[in-house]
């Protein structure tokens, strides 16, 4: 049933990738134009911080150490058993 040809990424008005897109897997170059095959505005998804779809870069885990009260700790501790 593909009776019709495949459109291309600038006729779907795909805009063309922003430079924290580089080295993502999911870019496609299409006569010399960079596209993103996940989604049609890149920019946007940059805009608020890292993409969702970014194969390249991953999120920072911050691990926190909360410091507890030993006296507290064993006030807990002996009223639940």
């Amino acid at each position: 049933m593909q009776s019709q040809a495949a459109t291309s990424y600038s006729e779907r008005n795909f805009k063309p990738v922003v430079e924290q897109c580089e080295g993502c897997d999911r870019i496609v170059e299409e006569s010399g134009t960079q596209f993103c095959q996940s989604y049609i505005m890149p920019a946007a998804k940059w805009r608020i911080g890292i993409c969702n779809f970014a194969t390249h870069a991953k999120p920072e885990i911050k691990v926190v150490t909360v410091r507890v009260n030993p006296l507290k700790a064993a006030k807990r501790a002996s009223a639940k058993g």
